[in-house]
């Protein structure tokens, strides 16, 4: 029962391939298992946000990277925004990015 990963935006893609070689090689593992496990993959790889929106958790040597994204029906995964962490928390910009996003994406 595999999912697909599609992006909202070019730009979102471009972004997480502009990540340190580190961290990127752990999105791209993460990225395996959320293809195989969807809405099962837990914690410590994926975290919910409520409201339908999730945070993928690759880390490497030189950062923490998230990815936001969201599920749609069709085994569908929308990947909204992207970013590497500069701070403890998920700043609240990121999120209300990626909300929006995600209101676009369902609401057609």
């Amino acid at each position: 029962m595999s999912f697909e990963i599609e992006y909202f935006h070019e730009r979102v893609l471009h972004d997480i391939e502009s990540w340190p070689v580190d961290i990127l090689a752990d999105y791209a593992r993460l990225i395996e298992l959320l293809i195989e496990y969807g809405p099962s993959l837990g914690f410590p790889h994926s975290r919910a946000f409520g409201g339908g929106l999730f945070e993928l958790r690759p880390r490497g040597r030189s950062g923490i990277g998230r990815a936001l994204y969201c599920f749609l029906v069709g085994k569908r995964v929308i990947v909204l925004h992207a970013f590497v962490k500069k701070s403890q928390g998920t700043p609240i910009r990121e999120l209300k990015l990626a909300r929006k996003r995600m209101k676009e994406v369902l609401n057609g």
